[in-house]
């Protein structure tokens, strides 16, 4: 049988080399299924399926669109404040534990409420002229 210290360098190496196959994987795995042909379509920039038009440089994105993209990061980091919770709940005395996340709950949905009557999540339709 081999030395402890012996069988604790074999864990990391397997872990290592797991890390690095994890790591490769992907690019092997597009490598193999990427399409061999391409064409004008192929070379175009990819913008949420639409087809780009002018120039990169003519591109001017409304202010809304960045306050949204702020008020879904500030509530996405927001709700990892509930995985402590869900994970400590064993450990927090019952009403306590569920009343304050009720009342973390309640504030973040006023907020939420409180953005929707200010009209954030409305978009406004652009009509390109031609």
């Amino acid at each position: 049988m081999p030395a402890p210290h012996v069988l604790d360098f074999v864990y990391i190496i397997v872990i290592l080399a797991g890390g690095i196959i994890a790591g490769f994987a992907p690019f092997v795995i597009s490598d193999i299924f990427r399409p061999r042909t391409i064409n004008k379509k192929t070379l175009l920039t990819y913008e949420c399926g639409m087809d780009p038009f002018g120039s990169a440089w003519d591109i001017r994105f409304g202010a809304a669109y960045y306050l949204y993209a702020l008020i879904f990061l500030a509530f996405d980091v927001d709700i990892l404040y509930l995985f402590p919770v869900a994970a400590a709940y064993d450990r927090v005395s019952g009403w306590q534990g569920v009343l304050e996340l009720f009342i973390f709950v309640g504030i973040l949905t006023l907020a939420v409420a409180y953005v929707w009557v200010k009209g954030v999540f409305t978009w406004a339709i652009k009509r390109e002229e031609n």
